[in-house]
């Protein structure tokens, strides 16, 4: 409760973080992932970015709850229950770093880390009218989660900062980075006029995705207004027809990574979940898992049926998108694209939405640094947002627009009239 007022006046003396639980040990802390069958299991040692912010000064206050395994962008499990919006408790806060997403955009802390492998830091952070960041790939470390990460998978999966603040970023990242912040170009400074902006208004058309909503569209630009009109800067939209098929290169990628099967991470690597029987034990109200989890166990396997050139055809796709954004984007150019279609839909609906997370999951695979900005609410009073990508390295680039962002729109908007901003 009182985090908050602590924080505002030792700003700048001390920082705090209250990381989420699944994806990070925090030495005595819970470390369950969601799952039943780890209830009361605690971290026995810290993560590496948990280590060095404790090194930098920071207090682990408090772990936040998450999708089942962290695998899904809907905050549920049967160990700990639902996190709802604080803006309309009929809404999801996302996931899987939802708990997080919730603790800041209720004023509850004020910055945290989350891990990202399709949207998991930005889905969230947009859901609640914060900041998220899923840095270059590379650049932190991803070791000390559970469940484990496959060296295989790292490239696409990414811890990263969630801030109330666009100021708090760049510190956040300096300590995080470790001793790949020489990668970065943190303190270079950024002449926002000399920049290009690109953007595109939607994926191109997929037809599993929802149709991006007009309130999105229309924070978006506002943003593109605002640089055109104080920074001169004229935006370009542009078409990479590859953005259509952003679920199945991601889906690809995943493919390729030798990481161990949902199922057996559901049990702990004790063999494999049945699957099928889970799934009548879910319809009788008898099952220790959530139905998204099942669901994504029974994808795995259908997904197991692509042909290896068909997975090969859409890997190959993926690395031409990327060397793409590396030319269109070079050392000056921002991307600007929704971060998700649509606000926070209500609970449950992501069941018929599940491809919706395409609209962050295809920077994993690209490797490039996205930053979800918040942008104000829409007339049903929840979050708009942006979403700024950057070629690799030029995370400063995101972290520049933030700050203008917050700057012109507000930032983050307090939920309730009892907490003072």
């Amino acid at each position: 409760v009182f985090s908050p007022l602590i924080y505002e006046c030792s700003r700048y003396l001390i920082l705090f973080v209250n990381p989420h639980f699944v994806s990070l040990c925090i030495l005595g802390l819970v470390l369950s992932a969601g799952l039943v069958s780890r209830k009361g299991v605690k971290a026995e040692e810290d993560a590496e970015v948990v280590a060095l912010l404790r090194k930098a000064g920071a207090i682990p206050i408090a772990v936040s709850n998450v999708s089942e395994l962290c695998m899904w962008w809907e905050s549920n499990n049967n160990l700990y229950g639902r996190t709802r919006n604080p803006y309309d408790t009929s809404r999801t806060v996302g996931g899987s770093s939802g708990g997080e997403g919730c603790l800041l955009g209720a004023a509850g802390s004020v910055i945290s880390i989350g891990s990202d492998i399709g949207g998991s830091i930005r889905i969230p952070a947009f859901f609640n009218c914060v900041f998220g960041l899923k840095p270059t790939s590379g650049i932190l470390s991803n070791a000390g989660k559970y469940p484990p990460a496959h060296e295989s998978i790292c490239p696409y999966l990414s811890m990263g900062p969630l801030c109330r603040y666009a100021s708090d970023l760049k510190p956040l990242l300096k300590v995080l980075a470790g001793n790949n912040v020489s990668k970065l170009h943190l303190d270079k400074k950024v002449n926002l006029s000399q920049l290009k902006v690109y953007y595109m208004d939607n994926d191109g058309g997929n037809p599993h995705t929802t149709k991006v909503h007009p309130e999105v569209l229309g924070a978006q630009k506002k943003v593109l207004l605002h640089f055109e009109n104080n920074f001169g800067i004229k935006p370009l939209k542009v078409s990479l027809i590859n953005m259509k098929s952003a679920f199945k290169m991601w889906n690809s990628k995943m493919m390729m990574t030798k990481h161990p099967s949902f199922a057996s991470e559901m049990v702990e690597g004790n063999g494999e979940l049945n699957t099928y029987m889970e799934l009548l034990k879910w319809c009788f109200k008898l099952s220790d898992h959530t139905f998204p989890a099942i669901g994504l166990s029974l994808f795995e396997k259908l997904r197991s049926c692509q042909s290896p050139e068909e997975t090969q055809y859409f890997v190959e796709m993926c690395d031409r998108l990327q060397l793409e954004f590396q030319e269109l984007l070079g050392d000056d150019g921002v991307f600007l694209y929704p971060p998700h279609p649509e606000p926070a839909p209500c609970h449950n609906e992501p069941v018929f939405k599940f491809s919706n997370c395409v609209y962050t999951a295809v920077f994993n695979i690209l490797q490039l640094p996205a930053l979800q900005c918040p942008v104000g609410l829409s007339q049903a009073g929840v979050p708009l947002g942006v979403q700024v990508v950057a070629a690799k390295y030029n995370d400063h680039l995101t972290l520049a627009f933030a700050t203008e962002i917050e700057k012109a729109f507000g930032g983050w908007i307090n939920p309730s009239n009892v907490v003072v901003n």
